[in-house]
């Protein structure tokens, strides 16, 4: 292959010289992915540690949901009334108090359990006000036609962090204890911090208004009246309400007789994702990204269908890393549509919809995974869902047909939202 050919499939770097603030929340963002996986694998292996109860772990999920919904919808609408820098970094801050709550509670002779219960909860309520801020950030500071590419890149550092953080993560709990695993995200926060410091402001637009209930209902109606984008939404929670099988690995792993390959099915689907990520040269320049959304979950429901089929644990495997590209795919799609179509004024709320989207799925999906398979089988709560998940995406297609017909260059949101771009002051430096 020639030396172009290859600089077509890797990566596009647009976005990294278009500007310092892509590169330092490029930064900020692969150090704080890092240590937070690696306290996001610490945290229940010290409650399992403490109780000794899957019930106890399992609890985490619940003191996290609420949180997560109820700070994810208002951090949208503080995200477009305050400025987003300022937003970023005081949850930054926050997060890294608690994780030195985590670490002075190892720290004791006997650590008590109940903090590490209000530090999920207390983790869940900061990212939900941290994430819209950030995510209607990058419409802000990477140019409108290299969203996708921006898109990548982001997923390309969170995927670092998904396999590196919990793979060290047992290591180094196994070998230097709780206190160390939290010490290394205690030292990511801080650099985080220093970094979002370095951050230009990002004020609200003129006219403003404050956070309130009824903003928020505005950003739900524009949504709503807007095919395309509810279609993104509605396609998201599909795939993983119906195919997000990771609550039964477990029981995979023993049907297969792998148990031993556990942690590899945990990291399947970051491998495909960060796969898809480095061959993502070309993706930059598709312009139908609803076709994206559609095939990527389509691929996601395929996948984990044919995982469930599997007849031996690298067949499997295989699968999952599929599964995990088909959804870096849709993932693309997605964040690109909502960068350039959304009014900036609406960003915030709109991103807090977006938590919702791609947080509430999973959490559902753990649970119709585990309930299929306590009531017809592990095996089939994979294949069934998979296919659940393939015919309500076709279902969705054919029901918004105007998400499968998206092209960023005819879309009437997208050109004014390109011409909006285009009369803004150039703030984008090589």
């Amino acid at each position: 292959m020639s030396r172009s050919r290859v600089a077509a499939v890797l990566p596009d770097l647009s976005p990294w010289r278009s500007g310092p603030d892509f590169r330092l929340l490029f930064y900020q963002g692969t150090v704080t992915y890092f240590g937070s996986f690696m306290a996001m694998i610490a945290l229940p292996l010290q409650i399992k540690h403490l109780t000794d109860s899957p019930l106890a772990v399992g609890a985490m999920g619940a003191v996290e949901l609420v949180p997560l919904v109820v700070c994810g919808l208002y951090g949208g609408a503080l995200a477009d009334a305050v400025d987003r820098r300022r937003m970023i970094l005081l949850t930054e801050a926050g997060l890294g108090v608690l994780a030195l709550v985590l670490l002075v509670n190892a720290l004791l002779p006997d650590p008590v359990l109940w903090p590490l219960y209000v530090v999920a909860a207390g983790v869940s309520a900061l990212s939900g006000l941290q994430r819209p801020a950030l995510d209607s950030l990058m419409a802000r500071i990477v140019p409108h036609d290299q969203q996708t590419a921006a898109a990548a890149l982001n997923g390309l550092r969170y995927q670092f962090g998904a396999i590196a953080g919990p793979a060290l993560a047992g290591v180094v709990v196994a070998y230097a204890g709780y206190p160390a695993a939290y010490s290394v995200t205690v030292t990511g926060f801080l650099v985080s911090v220093l970094l979002c410091l370095r951050l230009r402001p990002a004020p609200p637009v003129e006219g403003a208004g404050r956070p309130s209930l009824r903003g928020i209902a505005e950003g739900a109606r524009y949504a709503w009246s807007r095919p395309v984008l509810l279609g993104t939404y509605a396609v998201d929670l599909a795939a993983m309400f119906f195919a997000f099988p990771n609550a039964v690995y477990p029981f995979l792993a023993d049907e297969l007789d792998a148990v031993w390959a556990l942690g590899l099915m945990y990291a399947a689907g970051a491998v495909g994702s960060l796969l898809l990520g480095l061959t993502s040269g070309r993706l930059s320049r598709v312009r139908r990204h609803g076709l994206l959304v559609v095939c990527g979950a389509t691929v996601w429901g395929l996948a984990v269908a044919a995982a469930g089929w599997s007849p031996g644990i690298w067949p499997a495997l295989l699968c999952l890393v599929v599964a995990g590209a088909g959804d870096m795919l849709s993932g693309l799609g997605r964040g690109t549509i909502w960068n350039q179509t959304i009014p900036e004024e609406l960003r915030g709320r709109l991103a807090g919809i977006e938590v919702l989207s791609y947080s509430v799925g999973p959490q559902l999906g753990g649970v119709r995974a585990g309930a299929m398979a306590g009531w017809t089988g592990t095996r089939t709560a994979f294949w069934s869902g998979g296919l659940a998940c393939v015919a309500s995406v076709a279902l969705l297609a054919a029901l918004l047909p105007k998400l499968v017909s998206y092209d960023s260059g005819t879309d009437e949101d997208a050109r004014l939202r390109r011409a909006e771009k285009e009369r803004e002051e150039p703030v984008f430096q090589p």
